[in-house]
């Protein structure tokens, strides 16, 4: 809305030209969600505790400590990170801008599938929430909007094709298939970030450090010059992604202001849905899909160890893990909560490093 607003005046005011740079407006959008976030979080965390009361139902089969320790925790924090983004985007970016709204579309669609589903956890006093078919089937229609959405604004023989990391040349073309594997992607990033979502600021700073990593390929690969200096795939107009990433920052450190252990509230469903599916559908718009895998490596992870869990079980009865997913193992082994958050951050901050060694080697 700004870049609209002021650019056109720096003849008057040579200052307003900074408004102008993706940078600039970035940096500002972070910062502007931060701000949003302080502002707005001791009153949004006062309202959900009022209608909320005895907060967020904690599984009777999870680890015995959390019953103790997170009673009463109200959920449905995702509203404060979801309103911090969403003003500090829209603020910031340019709105003429069709990524902008794509993406944005994926993550309300997704966060409104997660209020219902927290909504029913709450109303119901139980963990079961919205039907999972139910659940699987809203996200794949969302998803595959979107997916249509951001294959038709690229354009080109490069929108229905998989870039390949490390080989420049190399891109796999779908071509009418492309959209379904998009939406496969959303899906799949956003139950990821979903899974991992157990523990006090487990899944917000793996989930800010991939937004890190990807803000710096949505600005290269949006920036012609960048993006041939790097053998990168430039899609044009997906610079203003950066904004949209630079504000999902700065809204989870300020989420992470509140949910640092102990957390006075829980990120719920609403949070780790629509993060994971804006975060599914940057990496699609971008053409990054793959190094999405490698930097959301942690989610990953989490997301296999429950498949082999479930598939291992009902197969011959017996549990690979103590739990699933993977940091409730590592729980039940008796590690405690602080030591599982910080190792799972400083590998997610390796694997972050790896991702970014995508970009230069070619």
């Amino acid at each position: 809305m700004l870049y609209l607003l002021f650019p056109p005046l720096a003849d008057q005011f040579i200052l307003f030209n900074l408004f102008r740079y993706i940078t600039f407006r970035a940096g500002a959008a972070c910062m502007t969600a931060l701000l949003v976030s302080f502002l707005l979080g001791p009153s949004v965390i006062a309202w959900l505790r009022k209608v909320q009361k005895q907060g967020q139902p904690i599984r009777v089969d999870g680890p015995e400590r959390h019953l103790l320790e997170k009673k009463g925790t109200p959920t449905m924090g995702g509203l404060l990170i979801l309103g911090a983004l969403i003003i500090s985007t829209l603020l910031w970016a340019d709105i003429r801008n069709g990524y902008v709204w794509a993406v944005l579309f994926v993550t309300v669609g997704y966060g409104a599938l997660g209020f219902w589903d927290d909504y029913l956890k709450v109303t119901k006093r139980n963990t079961r929430g919205v039907p999972g078919r139910t659940k699987l089937i809203v996200q794949f229609v969302v998803g595959l909007v979107a997916a249509v959405w951001i294959t038709l604004l690229a354009r080109g023989p490069l929108s229905t094709a998989v870039t390949v990391p490390v080989f420049k040349e190399v891109a796999i073309q779908l071509s009418i298939f492309f959209p379904l594997f998009a939406t496969l992607v959303m899906m799949g990033a956003s139950n990821a970030v979903n899974l991992t979502d157990g523990l006090d600021g487990l899944a917000i700073v793996p989930t800010m450090i991939t937004a890190a990593v990807f803000t710096l390929i949505a600005y290269l690969v949006g920036n012609r010059i960048f993006a041939d200096y790097l053998q990168l795939n430039p899609v044009a107009g997906v610079g203003e992604l950066a904004i949209f990433l630079s504000a999902l920052i700065g809204a989870g450190m300020g989420f992470l202001w509140y949910n640092a252990p102990p957390a006075r509230v829980f990120m719920g469903d609403i949070g780790s849905l629509a993060l994971g599916g804006g975060l599914g559908a940057v990496a699609v718009a971008v053409k990054h899909e793959i190094v999405l895998v490698i930097v959301g490596g942690l989610f990953v992870v989490e997301t296999v160890s429950v498949i082999i869990q479930v598939f291992w079980y009902k197969r011959t009865g017996k549990r690979v893990f103590l739990m699933a997913p993977l940091h409730h193992h590592f729980e039940k082994k008796g590690w405690a909560e602080p030591t599982i958050v910080i190792r799972f951050w400083i590998v997610s901050m390796i694997l972050a490093l790896v991702g970014l060694a995508t970009l230069k080697i070619r």
